[in-house]
């Protein structure tokens, strides 16, 4: 029985330490770029787009398929980069193992 107490305050632990790490993974954010950098998105952890930032020079109103598929590149970049911020993150927890609903 004293065994089974021991796993359980063990599973609350880690029940905490993943709900601290979700929260920080919130906080976190990364870039997605692409055109060397004449679009960039900035992703939260959670894979919300936080920011869109787009140069002048990659405006050219008679190719505007151009730069539609510039900020769909950046966008995925961006949401690739989060998705492996959240495999780092919470990796830990899993085993790499994944969950879902997790993150």
């Amino acid at each position: 029985m004293n065994n089974m107490n021991q796993m359980m305050k063990q599973v609350k632990k880690m029940q905490e330490q993943m709900m601290k790490a979700q929260e920080e993974l919130a906080g976190k954010t990364v870039e997605g770029t692409s055109g060397g950098g004449v679009v960039t998105v900035t992703v939260s952890g959670h894979k919300q787009i936080q920011s869109i930032n787009i140069k002048p020079e990659a405006v050219d109103p008679d190719d505007v398929e151009m730069l539609q598929d510039l900020i769909l590149t950046a966008v995925n970049d961006a949401l690739a980069k989060a998705e492996e911020l959240a495999n780092s993150d919470m990796g830990k927890f899993t085993g790499g193992m994944k969950i879902p609903g997790l993150f």
